[in-house]
């Protein structure tokens, strides 16, 4: 279990699912819709939904790539942490977000995986959160022409590492969307 005191809750985690960040994504109609049902699912137990938004030259801030997806409207008092980096706690607001809600284990989807995925559940697990990867709610875009692998593969190998992952008095792991459980370990 975690090793952040006080922090039994959970909370769904979404990275980076911006307009220009998933337009030309791996499957991105089927990963939003599926992290669209986590959010769903969600908001009817109550588990916190905290976002991730990521802004760069590319990704400029207030542009029309900036904005969430328009499928996945944040709800009303739902966080939404601003980013320069890969790692969604590098410099933002999302540990003191996390911690006034209690939350010590994240439920973590969105994108990229081979960039911003990795980096947020490396630096989850590193802080002393229990981290699991929705396994079908992550995504990347096609990056073979600078010499990696298919999106599918991205995707399969991260999952594969992600489930073995392990670290003192922390759990991290995958799990599919439908047997998504906010309330048990993985």
């Amino acid at each position: 279990m975690t090793t952040l005191e006080n922090r039994s809750k959970t909370a769904l985690l979404i990275v980076d699912v911006q307009s220009g960040v998933v337009a030309g994504a791996h499957e991105r109609d089927a990963v939003v819709a599926n992290i669209g049902s986590l959010v769903e699912k969600a908001r009817r137990e109550r588990v916190p939904v905290v976002w991730v938004q990521h802004s760069d030259e590319q990704t400029v801030r207030g542009s029309d790539e900036w904005q969430i997806v328009p499928e996945l409207p944040p709800g009303d008092g739902e966080p939404i942490v601003e980013k320069h980096y890969g790692d969604s706690f590098e410099d933002t607001t999302l540990e003191t977000v996390l911690s006034g809600l209690g939350v010590g284990r994240l439920m973590v989807v969105g994108a990229q995986t081979d960039a911003c995925i990795r980096s947020t559940l490396h630096g989850a697990l590193v802080r002393g959160y229990d981290t699991t990867l929705v396994s079908d709610a992550h995504t990347t875009e096609d990056q073979t022409s600078w010499g990696a692998p298919p999106p599918d593969q991205v995707i399969a190998h991260t999952n594969l590492y992600w489930t073995d992952q392990t670290a003192p008095g922390r759990t991290a792991g995958t799990v599919e969307t439908k047997a998504v459980d906010f309330g048990a370990p993985v």
